[in-house]
């Protein structure tokens, strides 16, 4: 738990568009995950194994998903967590069940000139073709201890590192806005230091050489370096929903 406070909180209304919250606070605090009936489990079961029929890199391992977001107090707010693998996410095409979303860490790469660096899912990652900012579904801690902002904090650094190649530390990273997406997915987004764009690009391209070289597909499998909304428009594809409103509020475009 992080940046605690005792004021009440009341709940945010339902999001129907992307909602860029700027907390001054964050709170976590675990809950049990959602009892599912047997039906919506066998559900969420089948559609977890079509997916990975589909894209046998799929892996089933451990993920905090999103129970809740409330405020807490004028400036903070509540997140409520539950941990679960990523097989929960298939409860979002089981009619009924209950969703859970989720909880993500993402960070604002600068470079020297202004630009912000996003990435291209590779095809063997569950959102092919997509482009989003470096980042990541968050992890619940391994032991029962809790989940705080340090943990946030180290999960973006290392996202970081596994996408782009990056070396900036956690410490370097600063905490600067929390996203609430269409589909109640909530993104936690931190800044990094800016880096010239040519090592940013060096450092991509030694880690999709030593990834290749081990046989592994790379997460990103293109990058490119933006300047404005705009620039989305021309790259083709899709892209994450929280991805346009972020850069135009970075940009100040």
């Amino acid at each position: 738990m992080t940046d605690t406070a005792d004021s009440p909180v009341s709940p945010l209304p339902e999001a129907s568009e992307v909602e860029l919250l700027p907390a001054t606070r964050i709170r976590l605090v675990e809950t049990a995950a959602p009892e599912l009936s047997s039906r919506h489990r066998s559900a969420m079961d089948r559609v977890w194994e079509e997916a990975v029929r589909a894209n046998p890199a799929l892996f089933d391992g451990p993920v905090a998903v999103l129970t809740g977001l409330e405020r807490d107090g004028h400036d903070g707010l509540l997140l409520s967590w539950a941990r679960a693998t990523y097989r929960y996410r298939a409860l979002r095409q089981v009619p009924g069940a209950p969703v859970c979303s989720s909880l993500f860490v993402s960070v604002l790469q600068p470079t020297g000139d202004g630009r912000l660096l996003i990435g291209r899912m590779a095809p063997s990652t569950a959102a092919p073709g997509r482009w989003q900012l470096p980042g990541g579904t968050v992890e619940p801690p391994q032991t029962d201890g809790e989940l705080d902002l340090a943990d946030l904090r180290a999960h973006a650094a290392r996202e970081l590192a596994e996408e782009i190649g990056s070396d900036t530390s956690a410490a370097a990273l600063t905490r600067w806005l929390t996203a609430r997406g269409a589909r109640g997915s909530v993104g936690v987004f931190f800044v990094a230091p800016p880096r010239p764009a040519r090592e940013l690009r060096d450092r991509y391209a030694a880690l999709v050489g030593a990834e290749t070289a081990r046989g592994v597909d790379p997460e990103f499998d293109r990058i490119e370096l933006i300047r404005s909304p705009a620039a989305l428009a021309a790259l083709g594809g899709p892209h994450v929903d929280y991805l346009r409103p972020v850069v135009r509020r970075y940009t100040g475009t």
